[in-house]
């Protein structure tokens, strides 16, 4: 890993791999420019020096990330999907070395999370459909670390839906800050409860209960603004006041955590947990679109579905014609009816074919398992 003096890097360049502040501390994913506000932050801290196995590139160019990642650029969509899971594997390792900080009872830095999701909602805003493929490729994560990954994958999708419901840009930051760190709170518990694959006792469900609290004093003590504090103190709240930790129910519940509920809830549906197998990504979006008891909100739980449809971006599927593919973009016509990428149908490029579902033509049989796509 090379050295680089944080002076001298190039304001807003990017590197081409994962940037630390120590072999273990990840300040910057591959893609994310590295901004003077960033360089004048390490140096308050103390920092001379920064780590990669990449290098600066500079990227001065006005729309850069929008024509790396989004739908007119040049580049080819393996190519959009393969930095995808750069940046989403880079964003994951960050947030497992910042939870491991926590662990060890050193303080937030809210300017550093802050330039992490603001990197995470400039490349959900050009490439959601790509991140959310590569979510459904990555491997399942170790049962210890899946507090990281619920997380990760939480404000990935968070963020997706505060595209949707056209939130400026100040406020999807805060989102996405209130989505990354909505679990702390947990991290103060004995990992032994939260990982536990066995029923909780009485004692250990009072100990879960207490974690939004948790959290909610971690980030205030820590400076982070109110919005976002409380953000993780409600995430657990619901419509119908059956939440915790204060029963809050409708309008009582800000809407940082409304959103939060709801794309925490499919992803945890939607992925292995220690004590549970994943379900597959439509099985979470009937779910979530039942609102049993009228839990979540109803205006959310659209706008997850119309940003992400019910055969959610990246789920594998078998078509009526009897042939496989992915989920690869949201029909805005319909979203029960998306856009889906045919394995073993070459177009005469040599591209696999892309086509849009609909009821009178070819349409979803089921979804797969990854293991069953071939």
């Amino acid at each position: 890993m090379n050295g680089f003096p944080v002076e001298g890097v190039p304001p807003s360049s990017v590197f081409t791999k994962a940037v630390y502040l120590d072999p273990q501390f990840v300040i910057a994913s591959p893609e994310m420019p590295f901004t003077a506000a960033l360089a004048n932050t390490l140096s308050e801290w103390g920092f001379t020096e920064v780590f990669s196995d990449g290098e600066p590139v500079e990227n001065n160019a006005p729309g850069a990330q929008a024509d790396m990642i989004g739908g007119r650029s040049a580049i080819g969509d393996l190519d959009k999907l393969q930095q995808a899971e750069r940046f989403y594997e880079s964003f994951h390792r960050y947030v497992e070395t910042l939870f491991a900080q926590v662990e060890k009872k050193k303080k937030l830095y809210i300017d550093l999370i802050s330039e992490n999701v603001r990197a995470a909602c400039d490349f959900a805003r050009n490439g959601h459909r790509f991140l959310m493929r590569a979510l459904q490729d990555i491997e399942p994560v170790r049962d210890e670390d899946y507090l990281a990954a619920h997380s990760a994958r939480s404000t990935i999708i968070a963020i997706i839906i505060g595209i949707f419901l056209k939130l400026p840009s100040h406020r999807l930051l805060e989102l996405g800050l209130a989505a990354l760190l909505h679990e702390i709170g947990m991290i103060k518990l004995p990992p032994q409860v939260y990982l536990s694959s066995r029923p909780l006792t009485e004692q250990e469900k009072k100990l879960i209960y207490t974690h939004p609290i948790l959290g909610y004093n971690l980030l205030k003590s820590s400076d982070f603004p109110l919005p976002i504090s409380i953000a993780a103190l409600e995430h657990h709240e619901r419509e119908n006041g059956t939440g915790y930790p204060r029963q809050l129910a409708g309008d009582k519940i800000s809407l940082y955590a409304k959103i939060i509920a709801v794309a925490c809830s499919y992803e945890a549906i939607s992925s292995k947990r220690p004590h549970k197998e994943a379900k597959d990504g439509y099985t979470g979006m009937v779910e979530l679109l039942k609102n049993e008891g009228k839990q979540y909100d109803d205006t959310i739980v659209r706008a997850l579905v119309l940003s992400l449809s019910i055969y959610p971006i990246g789920l594998y599927v078998q078509l009526s014609n009897g042939k496989e593919g992915q989920v690869v973009d949201v029909n805005p016509e319909n979203p029960r009816y998306p856009i889906v990428q045919i394995f073993a149908d070459p177009t005469p490029n040599g591209k696999n074919k892309t086509v849009k579902t609909s009821p009178d033509g070819l349409f979803i049989l089921r979804p797969l398992a990854q293991k069953e796509a071939t």
